[in-house]
């Protein structure tokens, strides 16, 4: 689709801090540019009209505090260096000269900054005006992208001044050196290879076919927009979803800086409304009508990882190399794209970006109470499915009393409130065996009642005793046997009730025991359709008290808040003394809060045992979670993921309900063979 070549030229040496070298002046050194993070700044500079040095030092000022906190790229507002507003002194040799002069001095000050920049100004090339943001680093001018769209209407009248910017980059001299102008430029850094940069500039973005969907075709995983926004009423709202939109729809980071103050407010008045998003979501938003820097990390990884995914996302692929003079033609003057390579130092720098904990819960509480909604009714329409299709009007469940077979219940009584089916012929079956705790068997009870279904008890005591008769095992060995016999004798008792009642099993697994392997082989492992098997368990826990909180039913909320208050546990080995729970599934495979990111960052993204242990420090910081903890069961997710496969290479049916999921007919089709050591090696050098 694009023909990409490279423009290559001699890169200077430079000044740099090392990864090792430390900062002498007692202050920490933000930033971070391995792993795929790189930060990022929109800067709006406080200006003067017609002011070109007295801007480019308000400019280098930004520059220098960018660079200070760690800034790699930096974008700065549209025509900022001459200011946007002046209008027909546009005209004036004397400011066109001057412009000129003091980009000359920015570039040169990159000699000393560790950034790539991008600056706006006016540039004259073949008697006609452009509007240009020039791409400035390692001492000298890199580039020049021309405005694409110029606006010639209402209080933008750009038309009077400048011209339409060229596509395809030809080259235009610098007080001696040969430097590309043209929209289709990307800016590749050679020491991060994710880090490809293309912009655009202002009214581009708004157009109907904006450049930056070219520039992210031809590879640009960052889009730049040095903008001069004027700021009317509800003006930032669309602007905001324009941003966070384009950057989603492409799959790429996009940074946006608009003019402020100091812009003439003859007529207008600019707020600095600066916008850093990625992939949909808005990461930073400076306040408007001030000046300053807005920073963020953003996530090229994911970026990368998410491009990578989609088979509907176009690849792009390198070109030739250019010589130095020649222009980025692809012969027929169409879809030609010029490489241009700058230099950054790799640094292991503090990590500023916010890192959630929690990846399947919400945390606006209108947000969480919709997404519980809807993810209940996307569980509840599946079992529905299955039901009208076999033309069952019968199901059966084992009710613990836990969380999982609580969700499931809950489940099941709408699916049948759907179907109009009575909520009676809910078989809720409570088998009380060794582990079983008076707290869980009342609860699982009370809720069956409570919820119109049909309470059935079976004590397996008896039958688990005899089976071990049949089989040799002394019931004083506490160990896998005694523990998937009771497991086991569950699931046979629950398949032979939905045959007498011509029904069928409904699984109270979820997705989180399913990655570790929490589940017994042909025993809780197995059903006629699992419906938790796409939620993880801590996604379970606030569906479960979203729906106590809005049943309306007092005695039904009190049980279901004991369900949420009570440890999480198989029950297979006796209650310790006073009948508590002693057997506690967090102390045995870690807690369920960590795997559970750890699951869906390796899934999500495909992001190795390093990276994510990263993001683990930084999301549980303060926590009780010592960096020692995360690894120990980092080390345990990974190992029991691979080692567990097989389990779930044979799943019932279920439905899914996010981006994550572990279905062998569709989101993870992982070899049951597939051997750990790797990733496991990756967590034991950290």
């Amino acid at each position: 689709m694009y023909t990409i070549h490279e423009y290559r030229f001699r890169v200077p040496a430079k000044l740099r801090i090392s990864d090792t070298e430390e900062r002498t002046d007692g202050k920490e050194r933000y930033g971070t540019m391995d792993q795929g993070y790189i930060r990022v700044a929109a800067a709006t500079p406080k200006i003067r009209v017609a002011d070109p040095a007295y801007n480019g030092e308000e400019i280098l000022k930004l520059m220098r505090e960018g660079a200070g906190n760690g800034a790699k790229l930096m974008v700065f507002p549209e025509l900022c260096i001459t200011a946007y507003t002046c209008n027909d002194l546009f005209f004036q040799d004397r400011l066109l000269a001057e412009a000129k002069e003091t980009l000359r001095m920015l570039a040169a000050a990159t000699a000393e900054l560790d950034l790539l920049a991008f600056v706006g100004l006016p540039w004259e090339m073949g008697g006609r005006l452009y509007n240009v943001a020039a791409a400035v680093g390692g001492g000298r001018l890199l580039g020049l992208v021309p405005k694409m769209h110029i606006p010639n209407y209402s209080e933008y009248y750009e038309g009077r001044y400048f011209a339409q910017g060229n596509e395809n980059p030809v080259f235009v001299d610098f007080y001696g050196e040969k430097v590309p102008m043209g929209s289709r430029l990307i800016f590749a850094c050679a020491q991060i290879p994710e880090l490809r940069v293309a912009a655009e500039v202002c009214e581009d973005l708004w157009v109907v076919s904006p450049p930056s969907i070219g520039h992210a075709l031809a590879g640009a995983t960052v889009i730049v927009n040095s903008s001069a926004s004027v700021e009317t009423v509800g003006k930032d709202e669309y602007r905001r979803s324009l941003v966070s939109g384009q950057s989603g729809r492409l799959v790429c980071g996009y940074v946006y800086a608009s003019a402020g103050e100091g812009e003439s407010s003859q007529d207008l008045v600019f707020g600095g409304h600066n916008l850093i998003a990625e992939n949909g979501t808005v990461l930073a938003e400076a306040k408007r009508f001030t000046t300053g820097l807005t920073c963020a990390d953003m996530d090229l990884w994911r970026l990368r990882s998410e491009r990578r995914r989609m088979n509907t996302y176009p690849g792009s692929l390198p070109g030739s190399s250019l010589p130095d003079g020649g222009t980025a033609s692809a012969g027929d003057g169409s879809g030609a794209y010029l490489t241009v390579p700058f230099m950054l130092t790799p640094e292991r720098l503090a990590l500023h970006r916010f890192i959630d904990p929690a990846p399947f819960v919400p945390h606006d509480a209108g947000e969480r109470s919709r997404r519980c909604e809807e993810i209940l009714n996307i569980q509840s329409l599946g079992l529905k499915k299955r039901l009208e299709h076999t033309g069952t009007k019968c199901a059966a469940l084992g009710i613990s009393g836990g969380l999982d077979s609580t969700l499931a219940l809950l489940v099941t009584a709408r699916a049948f409130d759907l179907l109009g089916l009575p909520r009676s012929r809910i078989i809720a079956v409570t088998m009380p065996c060794f582990g079983t705790t008076d707290r869980t068997y009342h609860n699982a009870c009370v809720m069956t009642q409570k919820l119109g279904a049909t309470l059935r008890e079976i004590d397996i005591r008896a039958a688990v005793t005899q089976h071990f008769q049949d089989i040799g095992h002394n019931p004083d060995i506490h160990d896998v046997t005694y523990e998937n016999s009771q497991a086991r004798e569950r699931t046979q008792i629950l398949m032979d009730v939905a045959n007498q009642e011509n029904g069928m099993v409904i699984g109270t697994g979820d997705m989180s025991e399913l990655a570790l392997g929490w589940a017994t082989y042909n025993g809780d492992h197995m059903s006629m359709y699992g419906v938790n098997a796409g939620v993880p368990k801590t996604l379970v826990r606030h569906l479960v008290r979203w729906y106590a909180d809005t049943c309306g039913e007092r005695e039904l909320s009190e049980v279901l808040s004991d369900v949420l208050n009570t440890p999480v546990s198989p029950e297979l080995l006796p209650p310790e003394a006073g009948g508590t729970i002693s057997q506690k599934t967090e102390d045995l495979v870690g807690p369920y809060e960590l795997h559970d990111f750890f699951l869906y960052h390796m899934l999500r993204f495909g992001y190795g045992p390093a990276r994510i242990y990263r993001m683990a420090l930084a999301a549980f910081a303060g926590s009780e979670y010592e960096p020692a903890v995360i690894k120990k069961w980092l080390t345990t997710f990974c190992r029991r993921f691979f080692s567990q496969q097989f389990k779930r290479s044979c799943l019932p049916d279920g439905p899914k309900v996010g981006t994550v999921a572990l279905s062998p007919r569709g989101d993870l089709r992982m070899p049951s063979d597939a051997v750990s050591r790797i990733w496991l090696e990756e967590i034991d050098s950290l």
